[in-house]
């Protein structure tokens, strides 16, 4: 069964109770009075209600209605948070630098709010010695506890061995966070826009260009005073070899 709302002459019944545009109760009603108090007022008359008896319409914009409700819709959908497991891939004898680099990606991940699964391949002899991947996944926990836990303990897994790390702030804290701070910074780019330095940027701007205006100008002058004096220059005669 179809739970569109119908509208206008959709509607076939011989009368409705009417709701008014700021939801007073305006009683049962024939839908021929319905719908002369929707043209009265400019309105739409949108049945809510159609399993009641008799059925419920409503006088209202119908086009605002489905805007807003699709604004509703859209801000409830940039506010889920979805569960995200991201996978960030180690060797037992990494590098220092890479090391770095790694961890860097590790808490940016756990400062979005998302789960880490730390990954340890093995290869070759290392397969013997899994005790420095145990070792390497203890100390990368322990280097970003402060924004993660360890959801699932380190265990081998073939050549792998494999920890999962949870974030301890939410998704939602997260995102929240996240657009507050954009907003912090275009506003303060705003600020810097049309507050009272804006004027001395753009003259420290002009006088910029001024700058660059006469340097290169000054530079055409050069090249022009050089081949003047390459012209005033005296050209080597040349010497005849006929005796």
């Amino acid at each position: 069964m179809s739970t569109e709302p119908r509208i206008n002459d959709r509607i076939r019944v011989p009368e409705v109770r009417l709701v008014g545009p700021s939801g007073e109760q305006v009683g049962i009603v024939p839908l021929a009075k319905a719908l002369e108090l929707a043209q009265e007022y400019d309105l739409d008359l949108v049945e809510v209600a159609a399993t009641a008896r008799p059925p419920v319409c409503k006088l209202m914009d119908y086009g605002k209605f489905k805007y807003e409700s699709a604004m509703k819709a859209r801000e409830a959908r940039k506010n889920q948070a979805h569960t995200v497991i991201k996978e960030m891939k180690l060797r037992p004898k990494i590098d220092p630098h890479d090391y770095d680099t790694k961890k860097g990606h590790v808490v940016r991940f756990l400062k979005q709010g998302d789960k880490v699964k730390i990954t340890i391949m093995f290869r070759g002899r290392e397969q013997s010695r899994p005790e420095l991947g145990f070792r390497l996944l203890q100390r990368l926990a322990n280097d970003v506890q402060d924004l993660g836990f360890v959801e699932s303990s380190a265990k081998q897994d073939g050549r792998n061995m494999i920890m999962v790390l949870g974030p301890h702030k939410k998704k939602t804290e997260a995102m929240a966070e996240a657009r507050a701070i954009a907003d912090a910074r275009k506003a303060e780019r705003q600020g810097r826009n049309t507050g009272p330095d804006a004027a001395t940027d753009e003259d420290a701007a002009l006088e910029a260009e001024n700058a660059a205006a006469e340097a290169e100008a000054d530079e055409a002058d050069d090249a022009e005073d050089a081949d003047e004096t390459d012209a005033e220059v005296e050209q080597p005669t040349e010497v005849s070899q006929d005796a």
